[in-house]
């Protein structure tokens, strides 16, 4: 498995891995009564193309298996940068599904690096390689003064073990589209 940067075509993928990280139920949120997942999937694809929004292929790192296929997907970024690039969310969720989400909570704060998606296929879960994306995201933030925090589902124990096992300790909670979520920190 080779952990390294997305590139630009491969926001189709990092977009079903946002969709993925997110859930059925958020996503199903998001389109509403009035649109689909595929609206969602092409807003979170055209997201993923951009140098400029937080799902970007610039802010994200792929696991690739020996045929170069992706296997898994994590998105990180300085948590300072949160507003700017998120408002390319914003305007793909007006142009997308006719929605206005500029009252959404912040779900990091400035002085972490925030790891934002994390997601393997089913068929290559079990290898360790999530742990070897979200270690290398958080080198990543390491390497610029900051904590790599992310959050976690509360229904999800299975996913908060995994963090917790790679050295993430509980740092209260934070909202995400709706849902208060367990926040962890990385801080070594």
């Amino acid at each position: 498995m080779n952990i390294t940067n997305a590139r630009r075509q491969d926001a189709p993928m990092i977009a079903r891995a946002v969709m993925m990280a997110v859930g059925d139920e958020i996503c199903r949120d998001f389109a509403g009564n009035d649109h689909t997942l595929s609206d969602v999937e092409a807003l979170f694809t055209e997201l993923a193309g951009m140098e400029d929004s937080q799902y970007s292929y610039m802010n994200s790192l792929v696991a690739l298996d020996d045929d170069g296929n992706v296997a898994g997907v994590c998105i990180g970024y300085d948590g300072a940068k949160l507003h700017s690039l998120r408002e390319r969310f914003f305007e793909a969720a007006r142009r997308y599904l006719n929605r206005n989400m500029a009252g959404m909570d912040d779900e990091t704060t400035p002085d972490e690096f925030y790891l934002d998606t994390l997601a393997v296929w089913p068929q290559y879960r079990g290898d360790g390689i999530g742990a070897k994306l979200l270690l290398a995201q958080a080198a990543r933030g390491h390497a610029m003064g900051k904590p790599a925090g992310l959050l976690v589902d509360k229904v999800n124990p299975k996913a908060e073990a995994l963090y917790r096992k790679l050295g993430f300790e509980p740092d209260g909670e934070r909202p995400f589209a709706g849902v208060v979520m367990n926040h962890l920190i990385l801080k070594k």
